[in-house]
């Protein structure tokens, strides 16, 4: 289910640019300076004892800077909350209320249900979708969401079905920017299930460098306002229409923070309906 949204009139809120460019080339200017240092590397603090001389300790390398153009376009890809369930009408959900906020337009396509190893209720797991996508629809940014419905799959096979639909999205968009949005919280304490996907998908982004948004890690949802974001009623533990909006503001706020935020590392701690 794929659905352009296309940028209103009204101003929207902005990433920061100017000052990503900024931070880039003052780290650029500071590597010529001092040869080889680079912030973002860890310094080992001795060699291995039997370590094989030339053996390089393999090191973690921070995503670049987010900068996109001025009316960007925006492939969101994901599941039920992308597909704007509970919202009164899918529409406003926060995919779609995203593209006013980067003065931009996203391109929505979310499955309810769907996972990288589960099928969903109108379409088949991610890296299947993946693979019917245009190649013509050419976005500036990918946002790749979710999920949750994955939960009670288990950990076999996981994240080589998140590695192939990653690998897949990659080869299809190449000259795509791709930020992983991880999943957020239907419930709270956040189950283990929950955690450990919110885990793996960090880990795996940051072994390719790229960012990684964890509405867990930083606490998007919270007991104070868990009712006022999620619907446990009709909407059966989705995102309300205001829960929609929340959500968009969040991730515009954290996509505008991209050019110079440290990598988001997952959080922790589930049961209930398809996302």
């Amino acid at each position: 289910m794929i659905y352009s949204h296309a940028m209103k009139a009204a101003p929207a809120r902005r990433r920061l640019p100017v000052a990503a460019l900024a931070v880039a080339v003052i780290l650029a200017l500071a590597a010529v300076v001092l040869g080889v240092w680079r912030p973002w590397v860890p310094v080992p603090s001795s060699t291995p004892v039997g370590a094989a001389a030339g053996e390089q300790e393999a090191v973690e390398i921070a995503p670049a800077p987010l900068l996109l153009p001025e009316h960007p376009t925006v492939l969101v890809f994901g599941d039920s909350w992308t597909y704007g369930s509970a919202a009164t009408d899918p529409t406003l959900g926060y995919a779609y209320r995203l593209a006013d906020l980067i003065d931009g337009a996203t391109i929505v396509d979310g499955v309810r249900g769907s996972g990288y190893l589960k099928p969903g209720l109108d379409g088949p797991a991610f890296g299947e979708r993946i693979a019917t996508l245009d190649p013509a629809l050419a976005p500036d940014l990918i946002v790749l969401q979710g999920s949750i419905n994955d939960r009670a799959q288990g950990e076999a096979g996981y994240r080589e079905a998140v590695t192939a639909a990653w690998d897949a999205m990659a080869a299809k968009y190449p000259e795509a920017t791709i930020v992983i949005l991880g999943p957020a919280p239907h419930e709270l304490p956040v189950g283990a299930e929950t955690a450990r996907i919110d885990a793996d998908l960090a880990e795996l982004a940051a072994a390719r460098s790229w960012w990684y948004i964890s509405p867990i890690a930083q606490a998007w949802i919270t007991d104070q306002n868990y009712l006022s974001v999620i619907d446990v009623e009709v909407g059966r533990k989705h995102p309300s229409t205001d829960g929609h909006r929340y959500l968009a503001e969040k991730l515009a706020t954290a996509l505008g923070e991209l050019g110079d935020a440290p990598v988001t590392e997952a959080g922790e701690s589930e049961t209930t309906p398809e996302q």
